[in-house]
Parts: structure tokens; sequence; C-alpha cells
């Protein structure tokens, strides 16, 4: 009786964890959102193995040891792949790597003298890639394995994605039908600075690069994946009328001379060999610019990898071995606040000190506040954190069956934790806001800003300095610069008397920057430079603006209720006012001549969209840009169907062929006058 309550606990067990896995691969495959980690995940397929392992008569087709992910999404067209595209096998140690290498030694004696190929296991989105005659016609997901989704468009957006192979000339010729198999990622510096300029923007941030890069190439439209930073790396070939390498090494050459990136790899002689590279990437995982969770030790020979065969949806060729998991538990001691330049509030955990991957880690991310809702995290949680590399550790979310009764709910602060002025919170958007320009955390980055090339490009005034004019007093906004003295200068460390009048001189022209370089200058959230052009063409100095109301704002070019609402409220505080009136008394007021309605007088650009490639000899570049937009014109920054003039200078760059491909009008600098006599 014992015997059978066993084997029945156990069948409940499998039949749990078949479940789980269902819920867990649709969330991650279909749905870009998994909930639990990748550790987690192979720990519960790896229990199920083994159960399925000691009663094979309990498989079934739909087990998720017998198929390679989760169905496609409906929203996409179904493609099916001329092969299985099947996932790995996983160990976590060397034990497993070396019983994996025992059994398909059992299956082929000649494994014993087989050489291998050691490649990073990247953390992205698996990607199949057809070409015809050289030219890239189809790109579909991974998918189901065996059925896929038609990405195309965005596919196309990757500039790491080949449109037409070879791509150098000499470069051998492609089969007429060539089927390649890769990964889609997002690099780990692209990624810390793709959050930087969301949350500067006051967007919601995102959690990790695989989730980003699988959702940005779900969009259904192109152009948002074209936004984000995606890469592509290739590593084997699904299918080809030609003729395939006999070596992965050779395989992987052969596609780097077509012209597709190639993952990194490391022919190893031997199977003690491949597990030193194993060592060496896991002791180097930081190093790695991409998530890797592994390595994936493969048989060089793709002869003997087929002989080989496949065992439910794991090739028996090859294995991923994984990195140790870098993902621990914590107390969250509480939650703290950093301000942004653009007075974004970023919220933080304080943990008790805890040790990721050999480095000890005392914070980490929340994100933003709406994502410490979300997951509902509370001051005293225990909380899993995950470091990645290179990007700042974060909070996964709540243990929550460690809860005691004794956590706290946090709330977003109401004030500013560094100036003590009341915070904003937009419809829509996720950010909290402090508006306060005088803000003491915003003043270095704001000043840094006020004096950059597309504001009133003060030469020589670089961060350094203005973290030094902040720390001794002399500066407390950015109309402080206008009062500096050559004394002031020289008590500061670097200074001598040329570098000082250097200085001195560059704020003083800098009072003749124009109404919309100020107003781009003044860092109102929301407000650039194509923004600030609009809004110096409607207004005749910072006064006038200042007066402007939500409902005139909001009948502008380019603005909507919330940037409205943020010029309304930067120019009703205070603080701000008083900055204004100090740049007036410094002479910083420029006059512009606007319009009595955006589009009224001689406005021969309006409705035409401009863009620079090159260098130009008559003006700079901002200056070319100035003059687009004085005749009502407005630039942006790369070449689409809605370009209506490509101005090229010497050394154009790509921008060049793609206006001559999508006929978009090329103009020199002549023919710009010319267009407003």
């Amino acid at each position: 009786m014992a015997m059978e309550d066993a084997i029945q606990d156990k069948q409940k067990r499998l039949e749990k964890l078949r479940g789980e896995i269902h819920y867990h691969n649709y969330r991650y495959h279909v749905l870009d959102s998994p909930v639990i980690s990748d550790y987690e995940y192979d720990r519960l397929l790896a229990e199920l193995v083994q159960i399925e392992k000691e009663h094979p008569e309990w498989v079934t087709p739909d087990s998720p040891t017998q198929r390679a992910g989760a169905a496609p999404a409906e929203r996409f067209t179904k493609v099916e792949h001329p092969a299985p595209i099947l996932s790995l096998g996983n160990a976590f140690d060397e034990g497993g790597v070396r019983e994996w290498f025992e059994r398909i030694a059992r299956l082929e004696a000649s494994v014993t003298q087989a050489d291998f190929i050691v490649e990073p296991k990247i953390d992205g989105l698996t990607v199949v890639l057809h070409y015809r005659e050289g030219k890239f016609v189809l790109g579909a997901t991974r998918g189901d394995g065996e059925v896929g989704e038609d990405i195309t468009p965005n596919l196309r957006t990757v500039r790491a994605v080949p449109l037409s192979i070879p791509i150098s000339q000499g470069g051998p010729q492609p089969p007429e039908l060539l089927v390649v198999r890769g990964e889609v990622f997002i690099t780990l510096k692209d990624f810390a600075a793709l959050n930087v300029r969301l949350e500067e923007a006051g967007e919601k941030t995102y959690l990790n690069p695989r989730n980003t890069a699988a959702g940005s190439l779900r969009q259904l439209d192109p152009a948002i994946t074209a936004s984000r930073p995606l890469t592509l790396l290739t590593y084997d070939i699904i299918a080809t009328n030609g003729r395939i390498p006999a070596t992965h090494s050779a395989l992987l050459t052969y596609l780097g001379e077509l012209g597709f990136p190639v993952v990194e790899s490391v022919h190893c002689r031997s199977l003690d060999d491949a597990l030193r590279v194993y060592a060496g990437w896991r002791d180097g995982r930081d190093r790695i610019p991409y998530e890797a969770d592994g390595v994936v030790i493969k048989l060089n020979s793709i002869g003997l990898a087929n002989a080989l065969g496949v065992v439910g949806k794991d090739p028996r060729g090859a294995i991923a071995f994984k990195f140790p998991a870098r993902e621990v538990t914590t107390r969250l001691l509480g939650i703290g606040v950093n301000v942004g330049r653009t007075g974004v509030l970023t919220p933080y955990a304080i943990l008790e000190p805890v040790n990721i991957g050999g480095v000890i880690v005392k914070q980490a991310t929340l994100h933003n506040f709406d994502y410490i809702q979300e997951k509902d995290i509370r001051i005293a949680d225990r909380v899993a954190v995950k470091r990645a590399g290179d990007v700042i550790p974060y909070v996964i979310g709540p243990i929550l069956e460690a809860r005691t009764g004794a956590e706290t709910v946090f709330t977003p602060p109401q004030i500013c934790p560094a100036c003590g002025q009341a915070v904003e919170h937009f419809t829509g958007e996720v950010a909290w806001y402090c508006v306060n320009a005088a803000c003491p955390a915003q003043l270095i980055r704001n000043v840094e800003h006020f004096v950059s090339r597309g504001a009133m490009d003060i030469v020589g005034l670089g961060i350094k300095i203005v973290e030094q004019l902040v720390a001794v007093g002399l500066v407390h906004d950015v109309a402080d610069l206008y009062s500096l003295k050559m004394g002031d200068l020289l008590d500061l460390e670097g200074f001598a008397e040329k570098k000082a009048e250097n200085l001195l001189q560059s704020i003083a022209a800098s009072k003749s920057q124009p109404l919309q370089r100020v107003i781009t200058a003044l860092g109102i959230r929301g407000v650039g430079e194509v923004v600030a052009a609009n809004l110096a063409r409607r207004y005749r100095d910072l006064g006038e603006l200042s007066q402007a109301t939500l409902g005139e704002l909001q009948t502008l070019s380019g603005i909507g209720p919330n940037i409205a609402q943020a010029i309304v409220d930067w120019f009703a505080r205070p603080a701000n006012q008083r900055v204004l009136a100090k740049l007036h008394a410094a002479g910083v007021w420029p006059v512009a001549q606007p319009v009595a309605a955006e589009g009224a007088g001689p406005q021969p650009l309006a409705g035409q969209t401009f863009v620079i490639t090159g260098t130009l000899s008559g003006f700079t570049r901002e200056e070319a840009k100035d003059f687009i937009e004085a005749h009502g014109g407005k630039v942006t920054d790369s070449v689409s169907k809605k370009t209506s003039y490509l101005v090229v200078g010497e050394n154009p760059g790509s921008k060049l062929d793609k206006a001559k491909a999508s006929g978009v009008p090329i103009l020199d600098e002549d023919a710009l006058r010319s267009l407003v006599g």
C-alpha cells in the first residue's frame, strides 16, 4: 500500500511539473514575460526529466520534454520550419557533462577520439533566417520548434542581419537556398544606455536584455523594433541545397565569409580542453558583452553529431553547460530614491549585503514605483536579487512564503528627497518628477545639459569643471555661470589665466544664442530641440512663453497635454522664475520674431522634413539645422519614407545609400539655400 501511495504521489508531482513548465514556457516564449528565473525553470525541467527517465511508460507526446518551446502567438503568420529547431539538454556541473560524453560514446565508439567546439550560450531570442539566391526573404521565431512566427519586417530593421549575401565581393557564392539559425539580443552596454534614455524621458524601463530583445522583435510595428539596439550572432545552418561544411568550425568560418556575424567559438581537441574553456568563460563571464547563461559544447564533426540523432527534444551531439546561478535572496532593509538630471525620481533597494557571483551587493534597482506596486515589494521582505554582467543588480520580486507580517508597504514620496519641493506624476507615465530647476540633486546634470553643444554650446565647460563650480558654491543654478569672474576660476584647481579667459569668453559668447537654443537649455521635461524651435516660432521671448496657457501650447506641433503641462509647471515654479530673472539681468534674453500662427509668414520649407549627413562647408551641422527650422522645415536623424530631402556634405555616411535606395531627393548646400530663395 505504501508503494502504491508513493507511485501516486510521484504521478501527481509529474502532472504538476508538466503544468507548471507549460505555463512558464508560455510566459517565456509567447508573452515574453517570465515570472521565474532561468535557473528555477531549468531545475523544474531537470526534475521532470528525471521522473520520466525512471518511468518511461509515463512519457506522453504533450510532455514538455518532447517539444522545444511553446506554441506561437496568434497575431503573427505561422511559418513551418524546414527542419526542427531543437533546444539542448543541460548540465549543471562537470559530472553532468562527463555523463553526456559517456552516453554518446557508448552509442558511437569514435566519439572518444572526437574534437569539440565551445561557444557562449547567448540568452536572446532564436531566429531562423531564410535566403534565396542570396537575398533575405523570410525571418521567423523558433516558436514550438516546428512552427514559428513570421517577423520578417522586424528582422529587416536589425542592422546585423545581412539583407544580401555575400556581403563582400570575392566571398563564396551562396547556394540557391540557405536557412541560417542565430540569436538576436541586446548587449549589456546598449541595454543600460537604453534604460537611461527611457528613464530620462519618463518612460518605463526594462527588466533585462533578453525580454527586451524578444518583445522588440515581436512588435506589430517595425518602427518600434528599429528603435531598439538589437543585434545578431549566427551559429548554424538549418537547411540548404548547397554543400554543408563537414565541421562546425568550418561552418562558422563559411557563415563569416558570407557576411553573417558569427558567435565566438573555441576549438578544443578533447573534452578536458572543453571543460577548461568553460571554466575560463565562467570565471570571466562579466567580460562577455551580452547575457550568457553558460556555454554550448558541440561535437565538431557535423556528420558524427547527425549520426547520433536526437533523444526527445535534444540533439545528442551537443550539451549546454550552465553557469552557476547569480540569483540569491536577501532582506530588503529599505527603499531609497535618487533624483536624475531631468528630475525623474528612481527608487532603489537597500539590501542586507549579499554575495552574488563574487561581488558584495548592497543596493539594487527597483526600476520605478509602478514596478514596486506590481510586484508587491515591501520593506523587510525577503527578495530575490539577480546580477547579470555589468548590469546593475535588480530585485526580481518578494519571496511571499517568507513573509512574517512585519513587512510594510512602500508609498512613493510626495516631496523631492533632495530639495523638499512637491513632486508631480503625469497621467499615462510611470515616472514621478521634481520640476524644481534649482534642486541640488539635479544641478550638476542640469548645468551640463545647459552648456552642451545642442543648447548654449559653452566650449570648455565639461562635467569635471561643472562639478568643481558646484562643489565650491560658485554655481547654484545655471544663471550663476554668467556671474563668474576671473578670480573665481583662478582659485580652482587646474586653472591658469589663459584657460580661465577662454572659458569666460565662451560663456559671454553664449549670450548671443537664439531663443530656441535657450529654451532647449532650460531642460524642461519633454522639450527637446524640435519642440523648442516650435516654441521660438510662436513666442517672442521667455517672458511671453512663461505666460502661455495649457490650451494655447497644445495647439502647437509636437506638444501634447503632458509636455504642455510640464512647460506651464516649470515656469510656475518660484525657483525657476528666479533663474529667469537672473538670466534676464545677465543679458541672456534673446528676442525672436515669431509668426502670428504656425506656418504663417515666409516659411518656404514648412511641412518638409530634412536629414543632414556628411561635413558641410558653409554651415556647421547646428547652423544648417537652425537655418532649416528658421524657414519652417523640420530636421530628423534618420532617413525614412517621410524624409523630403537629404542634405549632403563631404564624406556622407550610410544615410546617402538609404536615401538613394528610397528615392529621397538629395541636395547640396547651394541647393538647400535655393529652396528658400
